[in-house]
């Protein structure tokens, strides 16, 4: 792979001697630390539901959500970097630093790039980030991480700053953290991922060389069985170059509260659900429908189950979207339904699963309400890895399969049929852009989509992902003149 950066070669030797340097990775139960990292001796909320992000591998999505003070203990490390995870800078330990930082190299192939029929894309990406979580005592403690996104490869056009930038200061934010009666609350503010709701509403967008990040302000109380948050931010405009050029985007404001409900574990007989009502709020000056960049304020009001009942594990959101663009009225829906069942005892057995999905749409072009419903920073790969569906005037079944060969493999296989509810809006893109002309063709089906993922866990700390993408175009997008596609990806991630 030929990166741009000059110290890719470099960085490619140390990822294969770090992994070649640490034999016992992988098996010991020290290394999985999806915990909250707040010290509490009140009972907590399940730290499955709690907001704070979700586990991949042995590591939480968000860094600063684990909890690595088992790491005080020098006969539960396994490596020399585990010494990185607990750094103690008092006698008793009540104050620590913990290091994090990962290494991705990928590269992945499209055919017909925006579903056009010309040369293919290569892309050879690059990701670094490095995090430092100082706890000074059980009431306060800070986060910072920088990251740098790295690209090469054939016909790349104009990359996005998110997947080439020289350096970006990630996340930093404080945080202050105690205790009021049977509740464990706090207040953490400055730049921080948000991926409390939905996954196809809010995410930090992993696929990307750098993630989704926001400014602002996020509150919380926690008790057993109850929880709120409360939040006020901003977007992030995305720059190419060092630390000074992603700022805070003052065009685009997100906000609002959402409540958490862990039910009786008795409920549906054995079972670990959780209901989480919410109420967002999103304004946007520079919001676009129709082709036209005009003020919007939409107001989400959704609710989502989810969690395991037995050997069914699901997920279900129902909202409705109201507010105002450009004077006219909003009012559309999206309804997600997606759950698995086990097909055996044990924690490894097959599941199968479906997802059933609907976003409305109208509006856009033709004047009017607006029923076209809005995707927010949800999860981009959800539909497809070439980034070519999403959750805007969409409706999709999609069966699927998941397998685990052996301990350290998991495979799924998924097959997509996406239609869109309204002809007469148009066809949008993960980014939120309308494929061109959409609007103005005839037919309702859009696209069969056929997936297939494998994901090898090497060790606790380095993982290899393989995915393989076929997308048919169905009428709505051939009429408007776009092609079939083909996807596929390879790439390792090292993380301490």
């Amino acid at each position: 792979m030929a990166f741009q950066d000059r110290n890719g070669r470099r960085l490619t030797l140390w990822l294969v001697a770090a992994t070649l340097s640490t034999p016992a990775m992988g098996q010991s139960a020290s290394k999985k630390a999806p915990a909250t990292p707040i010290a509490s001796s009140t009972p907590s909320y399940p730290i499955a539901a709690n907001g704070e992000g979700t586990v991949q591998g042995s590591y939480n999505l968000s860094r600063w959500a684990e909890d690595w003070r088992a790491m005080r203990n020098p006969a539960k490390r396994d490596d020399p970097l585990d010494a990185l995870k607990f750094i103690p800078l008092d006698r008793a330990g009540d104050s620590y630093l913990t290091l994090s930082g990962e290494l991705r190299l990928r590269v992945q192939e499209t055919t017909n790039p925006n579903l056009r029929e010309v040369d293919a894309q290569r892309q050879e990406r690059l990701r670094i980030f490095a995090g430092a979580d100082l706890h000074l005592g059980q009431h306060f403690r800070a986060y910072g991480e920088i990251a740098h996104a790295g690209l090469g490869g054939v016909n790349l056009g104009t990359p996005n700053p998110n997947l080439k930038n020289d350096l970006m200061l990630q996340q930093a934010f404080g945080e202050v953290m105690g205790e009021i009666g049977d509740a464990t609350v706090g207040v953490r503010a400055g730049r921080q991922e948000f991926t409390d709701g939905p996954n196809l509403l809010t995410s930090s967008r992993d696929d990307n060389s750098l993630r989704f990040v926001l400014d602002g302000v996020r509150g919380y109380a926690r008790g057993k069985r109850v929880r709120v948050d409360l939040f006020d931010y901003r977007y992030i405009r995305y720059g190419y170059e060092g630390l000074s050029d992603d700022r805070t985007d003052g065009a685009r404001r997100f906000s609002g509260m959402t409540f958490g409900y862990a039910l009786p574990t008795t409920f549906l007989g054995k079972s670990k659900l959780y209901f989480d009502p919410f109420i967002w709020r999103l304004r946007n000056r520079a919001a676009v429908w129709g082709g036209r960049s005009e003020l919007e304020e939409r107001t989400f009001y959704g609710l989502h189950l989810y969690g395991d009942a037995g050997p069914v594990m699901l997920d279900w959101t129902l909202n409705h979207q109201a507010g105002r663009y450009d004077g006219r009225p909003i009012a559309a829906w999206q309804a997600f339904f997606a759950q698995t069942y086990r097909l055996g005892k044990a924690a490894t057995a097959p599941r199968a699963g479906v997802h059933v999905d609907y976003a409305s749409g109208g509006g856009s072009y033709d004047g009017g309400t607006l029923r076209t419903a809005s995707g927010l920073f949800g999860n981009n790969i959800y539909y497809s890895y070439q980034l070519f569906l999403t959750p805007t005037n969409l409706a999709v079944i999609a069966p699927n399969l998941t397998v685990q060969p052996t301990r350290k493999l998991r495979v799924t296989g998924e097959y997509g049929l996406a239609w869109r509810p309204s002809e007469t809006d148009a066809v949008y893109r993960a980014s939120g852009a309308a494929f061109a002309r959409t609007q103005n063709v005839a037919g309702h089906r859009v696209a069969d989509v056929a997936r297939l993922q494998a994901v090898w866990s090497a060790t606790a700390r380095l993982t290899v992902t393989a995915r393989y993408e076929h997308l048919v175009a169905k009428e709505a997008l051939t009429r408007a003149g776009y092609a079939n596609s083909d996807f596929l990806a390879l790439w390792g991630s090292f993380r301490f």
